[in-house]
Order: structure tokens, then sequence, then C-alpha cells
């Protein structure tokens, strides 16, 4: 079997020189192929092997430390047709309850919540509610003024979206936060559709409590099956990005699950971890070249 290892430089740099590629061909099976996708920025690596895990293990002692990420996958099932993504701390820089949380000066207690249900030390759904509870009396307005004051994209994460939307690929925002924020920011993005949970309000205020069923990991899996059978695609065709515990099922469910600056167990877990490249390494690892990115 051919797998195509892409190789993807750390955000704003360009580190895939000769002396580098000539290293990783010589660490591939023999013999081994290297295309370029964007001049030192991104590469391929195709080699014929039957593990993705061992071939990045072979390949990854050679890049000496140098700050650039590797998928691995198989050649001839790279390029994808339907996307779903986790938005906080994924598609945005922030986890937005913790935001709302600094409104009332409890940034910190929520967000060690946040982080302890985004590790899988917490179940997700009381989490949420625990968090929710403490928002009660937040005016909605605030809304507003966080996602213009506060909420940063994700390098590379609008042209990932625009990209495959400009090939007719599908594309969803799924997340456990709250649609006050996944419909703005969604859009603002370029995503076909958001899905997440509804944040319940008194007057124009929070009342403290999120609608129930609550949005977590198994709708996030239920999206993906059901997204995919509506579009009639092979689970090959599909990719999907997280960072925490409740995006593991989706990942492993989807044809490439990739993990961003993810918990170390999605991290460990997942089919590819982008621990330097922003994005767009998502679009390199689909074969895109540098020429073909609809950029922002």
């Amino acid at each position: 079997m051919t797998l195509v290892a892409t190789f993807v430089s750390a955000h704003g740099q360009a580190l895939l020189g000769e002396a580098l590629l000539a290293r990783l061909r010589d660490a591939a099976p023999a013999p081994a192929r290297i295309e370029r996708l964007d001049g030192e920025i991104a590469a391929d690596l195709f080699a014929e092997a039957d593990d993705a895990r061992k071939l990045e293990a072979a390949l990854r002692p050679a890049l000496d430390g140098a700050p650039v990420d590797i998928i691995v996958q198989p050649a001839a099932t790279r390029r994808k047709r339907l996307f779903l993504a986790d938005m906080d701390s994924t598609m945005i820089g922030q986890e937005c309850i913790d935001e709302l949380a600094a409104y009332v000066g409890l940034k910190e207690k929520v967000s060690a919540i946040t982080e302890r249900a985004m590790r899988g030390e917490l179940e997700f759904e009381p989490a949420l509610r625990e968090r929710v509870a403490l928002l009660k009396g937040i005016p909605l307005a605030v809304v507003d003024e966080i996602i213009r004051e506060r909420i940063t994209l994700t390098p590379g994460g609008s042209a990932l979206v625009r990209t495959m939307r400009a090939q007719g690929h599908y594309t969803a925002l799924v997340s456990g936060g709250f649609t006050v924020f996944t419909g703005p920011i969604g859009r603002m993005i370029g995503f076909n559709e958001d899905r997440s949970n509804t944040l319940l309000s008194s007057g124009a205020a929070l009342s403290g409590a999120v609608a129930e069923p609550i949005l977590g990991k198994q709708a996030k899996l239920d999206t993906l099956v059901e997204l995919r059978s509506r579009f009639g695609l092979p689970d090959e065709a599909t990719l999907a990005v997280g960072d925490g515990a409740n995006d593991l099922a989706m990942l492993g469910e989807a044809g490439l699950g990739a993990a961003y600056r993810a918990k170390p167990a999605v991290a460990a877990a997942a089919d590819a971890r982008l621990d330097h490249a922003d994005l767009s390494a998502l679009l390199y690892a689909q074969g895109y070249r540098g020429d073909e990115i609809v950029r922002d």
C-alpha cells in the first residue's frame, strides 16, 4: 500500500529545506519519493508501507526536533469531502464559557473545571451544567462584546474551511459550547452549518441552565455519522479535528481524525496531531498545493 507522509512546518516558518527532506527520505522504506506542496513550508513523502503509525515512528527521529508536523495516511483516500470541527481551543483560541465566566470574576474557577473535562477527568455533561449554573444573571448582550474583543480565530482555520467549500465539500462546526457563539463564529469562518448547546435565559440574562439534551461526545459522533450518511460518503472521505476528550469518538470515527494542540490522551489516540503547524496543515494533508488554498 502507498502511504503518504505530509510534513508541515510550524506556523509562519519554512523549515523543509533540502537537507531535512533528504534525511526524511533516507529514513523511509526505499524507494521513497518526495514532492513539494508549498515551497519549504509543506511537502509529501510517498512510500510503500502497511502501517501508518510505524512509518511515522520511523520518520519522526529524522526531524531531529524541528517543529514540523507529520500526517501519515493512505495516499489513495487522502482527499476528504466532509469536515467536522470542534470550536473552542480548536477553531478559536479561547473557551467561550471561560470568557463568559470572566465577566463575573469566575474565570479561574470555571477554567479549572473546563480543563479537567477536556482532559477526560470529568464527565462532560455534568461539568457543563455545573459551569453554566455559575453564569446565572450574566446579560446576553455580553456575548457580542466577547466575540468582538476576546475571541481570536485559529490561524489557517478559515482557509481550511473556505478551500474545502470551494471544492464543493461540506463543513460543520460541532461544539459542546453554545449557539450564541457558534452561529456568528461559524459564519465568520465560513462553515456550512453549526451545532451546539443552547443557553437558557430569563429576560435579557442567562438563567444558569442549558437546554437538554446536551451536545457532547456522543452527539458529535452522531453528527458525523448522520452527515456521512446524508451525503453517501465512505468512512475514509471524512475529516475531523478537535482538542478535548469529548472529541475522541468523533476523531476515532473519521477517516482522518486530527488533534490540534490537544490534551495528551487525545493527541495519543488521534490519527494525526498538529503540535506546530496551523490548521491549513489539514489542506496539505489532503494534497492541496499552496496555490490552491483559498486565503483569508
